[in-house]
């Protein structure tokens, strides 16, 4: 078998990237040939510096460039309110609402046994350790508006029914299967302003 062209292999490793498809990476192959090279340079150099100096906060779990993250180090939020969220771009929606100004708690994904996703594969006995220790008055649960956002919600919520914190959900403003990221910011304000207790059904 004859070996892919450049150009052929340059669009196979962008369709790896999530939401591009072959034609958006074919467009995209065509534009990044069109530019200067010290253009193309500069995004490549780009891409492997924040390869390479992007982390994860050891508190919450975002990403930074220095640990913990800015959020975590900033004395003027509320210190006392944690919102869950599954993945870091839902922390980039949320801060986009200027609405929100407590501390965030990362997941690094949703509970989906069909996946192989499990809550020990997640970041939420880590939460329970960030309530252990105190300090924490509420706990919003910002995951996604789906099955498995909702089922990861209900899980968290028991595990934290034992300790002395509220425990809310973001209001049903969100359509039901939507992604947080994929919500407006008028909306996703609105369903922070409106959260409310999470009720627990009982075994």
């Amino acid at each position: 078998m004859a070996e892919r062209s450049l150009f052929d292999q340059l669009v196979d490793e962008l369709t790896k990237i999530p939401g591009i498809g072959p034609k958006s990476a074919q467009r995209i192959a065509f534009y990044l040939i069109k530019q200067p090279h010290e253009n193309v340079e500069k995004l490549a150099h780009t891409i492997l510096k924040v390869k390479n100096n992007i982390k994860y906060c050891s508190i919450c779990f975002n990403l930074t460039e220095k640990d913990p993250c800015e959020i975590c180090s900033d004395i003027k939020r509320d210190h006392s309110t944690i919102c869950v969220v599954s993945e870091p771009k839902d922390v980039w929606a949320i801060e986009r609402t200027s609405q929100y100004n407590g501390l965030y708690h990362v997941l690094g994904g949703l509970i989906s046994p069909l996946d192989g996703v499990f809550p020990e594969d997640l970041r939420i006995f880590e939460l329970k350790d960030r309530v252990e220790k105190g300090g924490i008055k509420e706990v919003i649960l910002a995951t996604d508006s789906t099955p498995e956002g909702e089922a990861t919600a209900m899980y968290i919520g028991k595990i934290l029914s034992e300790y002395n914190v509220k425990v809310t959900r973001l209001a049903h403003g969100l359509p039901v299967g939507t992604e947080l990221d994929f919500a407006d910011e008028l909306t996703l304000a609105h369903a922070l302003d409106g959260r409310q207790d999470l009720k627990i059904p009982k075994d």
